[in-house]
């Protein structure tokens, strides 16, 4: 009877133990997620950025062949 007793306690204090860093995993991860909601991602840049992407006046024909070529 007592090797079943301990076994049972032994199960009993792993139990514990897996609930308890488990809740502890998922405050650290409900913080980290409360930290990357805060930053704004879509504010305008500081400093000097440069547009990347600038339309060309060119004709349909050169963008369908670049297109064609490159796979753009």
């Amino acid at each position: 009877m007592s090797k079943i007793k301990r076994s049972f306690q032994d199960l009993i204090k792993v139990l514990i133990v897996f609930t308890v860093c488990t809740c502890v995993f998922y405050a650290a991860i409900r913080m980290i997620h409360q930290e990357y909601e805060r930053q704004h991602r879509y504010d305008p840049p500081d400093g000097t950025a440069v547009k990347v992407v600038s339309p060309l006046d060119s004709e349909w024909t050169d963008r369908l062949s670049i297109f064609f070529r490159l796979g753009e």
